[in-house]
């Protein structure tokens, strides 16, 4: 997840997505046949699909446009670089891109030219543990997704403003790796904050009825943000909706083990934790 290298919105934001093909099949090339992990191709797509989407009125416009020129002019180049960019529209993309997308995709593999490692896992990961926090008067919240592709696990965290209409203020993935345990001692020192475990199943509604109310980022890098998951986010929504229903069932059982193991990891450390007492009583032996 480590794509900090050039500035993507920098690089296609002036350009129409109609005019962008050049542009962004020469950053596939550049880019793309460095890239090893499903979550990092997926990145990298969405932050160039916002990127194409900051000037627009409608992201699922631009989305009908790189369908129209993009697909055509990368099946046409028929490059591993920009076959693996179809396999990231076919992850993240709308509906219809992900259509003409995968459609442009099986083609271009009849011609010979061989698929990313990535090909066959991306746009479905495991989904791992969830889990939201707030402050005590529910004015703002942060909902956690993690998700994994085999041993790599990735974190979408999504940060709900409640005071101003309940939409979208602020979004962003991490590692996942420990994080779960990071919040939870993190947040429970605080009185101000509430926290808990959650299954996929709500963690997608809050999600969901989040997207639904709308964008509210208040400053420039949140703003900045937004756009460059904005595309990530709506396709882990609609792979959550495509789960099956024993899936969700298996996500809300996982989601109440891990509020107990949480609270035995907690119950644990307030153990191993010397008293005042006890610290004075050693520092006095020594």
């Amino acid at each position: 997840m480590d794509h900090d290298e050039p500035d993507i919105a920098d690089l296609f934001a002036p350009i129409e997505p109609s005019r962008a093909f050049g542009v962004v099949l020469s950053e596939a090339q550049e880019v793309l046949s460095h890239v090893r992990k499903p979550v990092d191709a997926e990145l990298w797509g969405s932050d160039m699909i916002g990127a194409l989407s900051a000037s627009a009125a409608d992201t699922d416009d631009v989305m009908t446009e790189l369908a129209t020129s993009l697909v055509p002019a990368a099946e046409q180049a028929a490059t591993p670089e920009a076959l693996a960019l179809l396999r990231i529209f076919a992850a993240i993309g709308s509906p219809g891109l992900r259509a003409s997308a995968t459609q442009a995709a099986e083609r271009v593999i009849e011609r010979g030219v061989p698929d990313p490692d990535w090909a066959a896992t991306i746009g479905s990961p495991t989904v791992g543990e969830c889990w939201h926090y707030s402050d005590v008067g529910g004015r703002q919240e942060s909902v956690t997704m993690s998700f994994s592709y085999g041993g790599s696990e990735h974190a979408l965290s999504v940060l709900i403003d409640h005071g101003r209409g309940g939409g979208i203020k602020d979004a962003w993935v991490g590692d996942a790796a420990g994080l779960l345990d990071k919040t939870w001692l993190a947040v429970q020192n605080d009185p101000m904050m509430v926290f808990e475990t959650i299954d996929a199943t709500d963690a997608q509604g809050r999600l969901e009825r989040a997207i639904s109310a709308g964008e509210c980022p208040e400053k420039p890098d949140e703003a900045d943000d937004l756009n460059a998951h904005r595309a990530l986010l709506h396709a882990r929504m609609r792979f959550l909706a495509a789960r099956p229903a024993d899936k969700q069932t298996e996500a809300a059982l996982g989601a109440d083990g891990e509020t107990e193991a949480a609270r035995a990891a907690d119950d644990e450390t307030e153990t191993a934790r010397p008293a005042d007492g006890e610290t004075e009583q050693t520092e006095e032996a020594e």
